[in-house]
């Protein structure tokens, strides 16, 4: 099975589901992407695959969310999908990436509806 996931070692959700998924014997591909930031048109196939829009996909509770104004729902799409480039810490986490699909797994359980 073809599994990535994207992933914050630092965060305590991310290390679950990856370990997760070690346990059932999947070796992911695994994208640190604070690391290795995704580029446009990655991000805009995760947004598809996941059904989302980018604040869908946007950890709201980090301060560069409020200091951007992203909250202002004048916001473009692309300005959103702008910022999360320029600053991939805005991306949600862990997104994980099979061929049955994607899912941001929070809660980690939710690693379970793409295996």
């Amino acid at each position: 099975m073809y599994v990535t996931i994207y992933h914050n070692p630092r965060c305590s959700t991310s290390r679950t589901v990856l370990a997760a998924l070690r346990e059932r014997g999947i070796e992911p591909r695994i994208v640190e992407y604070l690391v290795t930031p995704p580029d446009r048109s990655i991000l805009e196939r995760l947004l598809a695959t996941l059904g989302l829009e980018p604040r869908g996909l946007m950890r709201r509770k980090e301060p560069i969310y409020r200091e951007l104004g992203l909250d202002d729902s004048g916001k473009s799409r692309d300005a959103l999908i702008e910022a999360m480039l320029v600053h991939p810490i805005l991306i949600e986490r862990p997104i994980v990436v099979t061929e049955k699909g994607s899912v941001v797994c929070r809660p980690a359980k939710r690693v379970e509806e793409v295996l």
